[in-house]
């Protein structure tokens, strides 16, 4: 089983076999955002899906395989990260928000 990176999301549950996870935490300075919205754009930018950060600045999308971007807008800033996804596989990206 993939394990996440120490103080990242778990995977407990998560049948990482038969899915596209793209997980992560938006930053800045080094600290976690919370109440980010991180947004799934698709290879061509069309947006997919949204979803708000938690307290510790985590994130997570189930994607189908392929190129994506993720954008994070807050209220101290936005940054972006570009993550190819794959099946069967977790994909863990820090999303940097630039101070």
């Amino acid at each position: 089983m993939c394990s996440p990176p120490v103080g990242g999301l778990s995977l407990d549950g998560v049948d990482v076999n038969k899915e596209s996870v793209i997980q992560g935490t938006v930053t800045r300075d080094g600290q976690p955002v919370a109440s980010a919205y991180v947004r799934l754009l698709d290879a061509s930018d069309e947006f997919t899906a949204e979803v708000v950060t938690s307290a510790t600045g985590h994130f997570r999308f189930f994607a189908r395989p392929g190129q994506w971007t993720l954008r994070a807008l807050s209220s101290q800033g936005g940054g972006e990260a570009r993550v190819v996804a794959q099946q069967g596989q977790a994909v863990d990206v820090e999303v940097t928000i630039p101070a």
